[in-house]
């Protein structure tokens, strides 16, 4: 970094991982042999990306940061079967850059250090697009890493609990001291595998409208659920807003509760993924009902 004039910048979240066992540990969870591909979100200045080829048959890593491409090309150099797309993960084709970057790779992974100011979007991005990608290994601030892993009826358990449950087997692999960065972050990471699911857990007739419900739920944690569904779809039902609509949505939502078996008074942290999946058929199928 010192030789190309680089120093980490902030508005990206860039804190470079240094530690090099760490750094194997990772690599070793993602499980790679030489007929697989690997995806790389941030590659940094290449310290993940180098073990990763050597482990795998194809690297493409992804890179915002102009800054950063000359000293990826210095270090990845020996390395043929590297790719490196400069873009914004969010923003690119990322079907098109699977179609094209990875023909003839039976098996692919995501293995990233992840800004932690972006962790969440990117992972819904990966999944909700349904990329072929069996397993990720992906390091992110440790907070968030509880979150994905979290259960039901704890202070940590929300919507991202709920949407990764959905598509994925997780596992919270190790954790990460931030001395393990450069510069250093002002919180410690964990490392977390997520095992796509050949079916989710849960039928649900659309996959829109179930996450909204649960989005919704989540909307204000003191309040219950029902409370938090009533503000959101008022206004679908009878056009007037939740404090002057006494009828309408209130009725179809108490409905829907009886009859999936749940109390209106319990807040959204406490409910399952198979009790959400129950609620949100419930009002789908409502007469006249929210959609």
């Amino acid at each position: 970094m010192a030789r190309h004039g680089i120093s980490a910048r902030k508005s990206l979240g860039q804190n470079f991982l240094a530690d090099p066992n760490i750094l194997n540990r990772i690599v070793a969870a993602a499980e790679l042999g030489p007929e697989d591909g690997v995806l790389e979100i941030g590659p940094g200045v290449g310290a993940l990306t180098e073990r990763l080829a050597r482990a795998a048959g194809r690297v493409v890593a992804v890179e915002i940061d102009s800054r950063l491409l000359p000293v990826l090309g210095e270090v990845l150099e020996p390395f043929g079967h590297v790719d490196i797309v400069h873009g914004d993960i969010l923003k690119i084709d990322l079907k098109e850059l699977v179609r094209s970057r990875f023909p003839g790779i039976g098996r692919l992974a995501v293995v990233a250090n992840l800004p932690y100011y972006i962790t969440t979007p990117i992972l819904m991005r990966l999944l909700e697009e349904r990329l072929p990608v069996s397993r990720m290994v992906v390091m992110m601030q440790r907070e968030v890493a509880e979150r994905l892993d979290a259960k039901p009826g704890t202070k940590e358990y929300g919507s991202l609990s709920v949407a990764i449950r959905y598509y994925c087997e997780t596992a919270i692999l190790f954790r990460v001291p931030r001395t393990a960065f450069i510069p250093q972050p002002n919180v410690d990471s964990s490392v977390v595998a997520l095992t796509r699911r050949a079916k989710p857990p849960v039928n649900v007739s659309s996959e829109p409208f179930f996450f909204e419900v649960v989005r919704a739920s989540f909307a204000q944690r003191r309040k219950t659920i029902f409370n938090n569904l009533l503000h959101h779809f008022s206004g679908r039902a009878g056009g007037a807003g939740a404090d002057r609509n006494p009828g309408g949505a209130r009725e179809l939502l108490l409905a829907a509760f009886e009859r999936c078996g749940i109390d209106p008074s319990r807040r959204g942290e406490t409910l399952t993924i198979e009790e959400f999946a129950a609620l949100s058929e419930a009002l789908r199928n409502s007469p006249d009902g929210p959609r």
